[in-house]
């Protein structure tokens, strides 16, 4: 389905009245220049935040997936949707792809849909924690940990080869997420299968062009639920530290244990410069891969507020990686979407040189007063103004149903359509 902005402008003429009326009241209450909206609205706009290609169909638990037809069924289709996400609210001009879930076997031709598109392509992943239908060695033990090197061998050129394809379609980053680790005590030897760990991103990062960058995530636990090899924002930052230069922390929001104070793990990484990426969802008890801003808003606005400290030095990714096990994944990712760009409208008006004067009077009150004056204003209007004047949607969700989008995606690709992939 390709949304031309001609439709889209249709809709935001019905609702333009009603957006200005919200527009300008939202403007009235507030105390600020309108060379500062300016400036606010232009950080906005240029929010690119990249969809992840698994992320375009139905996800699902180990007792079942329930899809709503539909979906994606190669990598083209998977292209078009984000172009319908891209037109409905100009913020998803990226698409990060998986390996070997989504080749992009003809890469002019994708290049080219994707320009079409005005879709550029993020950090492609690699693919270690499964087994292919085609490889020698099993990575039931792990893989770049393994101790057997030809297991490792075969894991570093798989990550060699998604570097290759990446550089075909113009990426710029490959995204490294390991499960190895183990399930019991005294199955692993920790500090050996670390250093085999080393050893192969080593061979990997050995690979990479000279403007590529290497993403390193973590996570506390599963599919090994007693210890993985990169288990922490530490030992993240330890090996991106002895890689080099080109090397990064990628933080995934659900992959922290219970309560951890994930905007300070944001303030270390970009003090030491070594802030990758973002792997944007949301949790109520582990690694629950919800819609972003559905359960912590205030924790996400909290993290943006860290990262004012820093983005204007540094290029971050930013990708959602949610799995809608019971919406229609479009309409969840434009959630995700409105979620992140609340958060980050939100911090932008914190009046931060007041906030640094309360910390150095060690005014807590005052300091707890100047960010909740910002998290509790509704800048939804002030987004909207950025959609409209990016020739997106003034109202996404709304022109997204109205349009019945999703069946027409049943109507041309079926009811029992499945995304390639999950």
């Amino acid at each position: 389905m390709n949304l031309n902005k001609q439709r889209v402008a249709e809709e935001n003429a019905l609702a333009l009245p009603t957006h200005q009326d919200q527009w300008d009241s939202f403007r009235s209450l507030q105390s600020y220049s309108d060379t500062f909206w300016d400036r606010c609205i232009q950080q906005l706009s240029a929010m690119q935040i990249a969809i992840p290609s698994w992320a375009l169909g139905t996800g699902g638990t180990r007792f079942g997936r329930f899809p709503g037809g539909g979906e994606p069924r190669n990598l083209e289709e998977k292209l078009a949707d984000v172009g319908v996400l891209h037109a409905l609210n100009g913020h998803c001009g990226a698409i990060s792809l998986h390996i070997p879930w989504d080749i992009p076997e003809n890469t002019n031709h994708i290049r080219q849909i994707a320009e079409e598109l005005g879709v550029t392509f993020d950090a492609v992943n690699s693919n270690t924690f499964q087994d292919q239908a085609d490889q020698t060695h099993s990575y039931k033990f792990g893989s770049l940990s393994h101790t057997d090197t030809a297991v490792r061998e075969q894991a570093i050129a798989h990550n060699q080869e998604v570097i290759d394809y990446g550089k075909a379609i113009g990426s710029k980053a490959i995204t490294v997420w390991l499960s190895d680790g183990a399930n019991f005590p005294g199955q692993q030897h920790f500090r050996r299968a670390f250093e085999r760990t080393l050893d192969s991103l080593q061979k990997i990062y050995g690979h990479l062009p000279d403007d590529w960058q290497m993403l390193v995530e973590y996570k506390p636990y599963e599919p090994n639920f007693y210890s993985t090899v990169i288990q922490d924002w530490g030992s993240s930052l330890l090996l991106a530290s002895k890689l080099g230069s080109k090397a990064l922390s990628l933080v995934d929001l659900g992959h922290h244990l219970p309560n951890t104070n994930i905007e300070q793990v944001v303030s270390r990484l970009m003090m030491e410069g070594k802030l990758g990426g973002f792997h944007f969802n949301d949790s109520k008890y582990g690694d629950d891969d919800l819609t972003v801003g559905s359960i912590k808003p205030y924790q996400l606005f909290l993290i943006f507020l860290e990262l004012l400290e820093g983005m204007e030095n540094q290029s971050l990714a930013w990708m959602i990686d949610a799995s809608h096990n019971v919406k229609d994944p479009l309409e969840d990712l434009m959630q995700s979407v409105e979620a992140i760009l609340i958060a980050y409208a939100q911090a932008l008006l914190v009046d931060r040189e007041a906030l640094y004067q309360a910390q150095d009077d060690n005014d807590v009150v005052m300091c707890q007063e100047i960010i909740q004056h910002a998290f509790r204003t509704d800048v939804r209007p002030l987004l909207a103004e950025v959609r409209y004047r990016v020739g997106a949607a003034l109202r996404p969700l709304v022109l997204y149903r109205k349009l019945q989008v999703r069946q027409t995606l049943i109507n041309d690709r079926g009811a029992e359509a499945l995304a390639t992939g999950l």
